[in-house]
């Protein structure tokens, strides 16, 4: 199997008079996690629906998983896992009942060993007879997950996937999405949360349909150019007034009781920096930029 999963070049979408995605090209390695960033209306769910065949670009070529996004559309979707951000399983239905109803759709045998594995490997089998609709944010998760790879997905589309769930459920979450990739499954992720993208091992910025920034996340910072300096102390907030307007000063945002203020000229910045806390009493350091530095920017 190839290295590349996904390589596409030029894809357009508009609906009606408003185009939503404008000459779109990305190249996704085999079993990356790759994080779709923007706010919402971007054009990142309608992105990913045109990668993986379920969208058809008004221009545009390339493959999916070495098909042809235009031509074998039947094909890709076949290989392709959809966890959607709003839970669409029956909520009537016990977990067992939804995971044995998918697992019929998608022709999986012995269907009873099916389902049963499945409950095991996702540790749903103590709560097999419950409805699903009665369960927790982490729970449906978690079922929504086991019911979107029963087709073994090649590749596996996530759409906000932890909104609304706990910290432990999310990092048991995102445990299971690594133990995957490192299998070969890809993972593109659409989200406009901060910790969700930082699973990512890459990141496509997208903004009113177009391609800001693509680029592994560790070296995310660097692409954007801002440096930035966290402030601390006993009256922050007159400090965050002071530096408005500063040379150097392009950014300010509060990050609970500290000030990250970022800018491209580091030499100006610092020394807005420095001349502000010596006059407000309250230390600064510089930082490496963060994701959330850098997506505000």
């Amino acid at each position: 199997m190839s290295d590349v999963a996904i390589d596409v070049q030029g894809l357009t979408k508009s609906f009606g008079s408003k185009r939503v995605v404008n000459d779109f090209s990305i190249t996704v390695p085999r079993g990356a996690i790759y994080g779709f960033l923007g706010p919402n209306g971007s054009g990142k769910t309608t992105t990913i629906r045109m990668l993986c065949g379920l969208l058809t670009a008004d221009a545009g070529r390339g493959t999916c998983l070495g098909f042809d996004i235009m031509a074998e559309q039947s094909r890709i979707k076949e290989r392709v896992g959809y966890m959607t951000q709003k839970f669409s399983l029956y909520g009537d239905l016990t977990i067992r009942e939804n995971v044995r109803f998918f697992a019929r759709l998608h022709g999986r045998a012995p269907l009873e060993t099916v389902v049963d594995e499945v409950l095991e490997t996702f540790d749903l089998t103590s709560r097999a007879d419950q409805q699903a609709g009665q369960l927790s944010g982490g729970w449906k998760q978690r079922l929504a997950l086991a019911t979107a790879t029963l087709n073994k997905p090649d590749l596996l589309l996530l759409d906000e996937p932890t909104a609304g769930v706990d910290p432990k459920a999310r990092r048991d979450f995102w445990d299971r999405i690594r133990a995957m990739a490192r299998s070969g499954v890809t993972t593109l992720v659409s989200t406009h949360y901060m910790d969700e993208a930082v699973q990512c091992d890459f990141i496509n910025f997208i903004a009113y349909g177009n391609k800001l920034i693509d680029a592994p996340s560790a070296g995310l910072a660097r692409e954007v150019g801002i440096h930035t300096v966290r402030i601390k102390g006993e009256g922050v907030s007159a400090v965050y007034d002071a530096l408005e307007d500063l040379p150097g000063v392009e950014q300010r945002a509060r990050f609970g009781s500290a000030i990250h203020v970022s800018g491209k000229d580091e030499a100006a910045l610092l020394q807005a920096a420095q001349q502000t806390c010596d006059d407000h009493g309250v230390s600064w350091e510089a930082i490496d930029t963060g994701l959330e530095d850098a997506f505000i920017y």
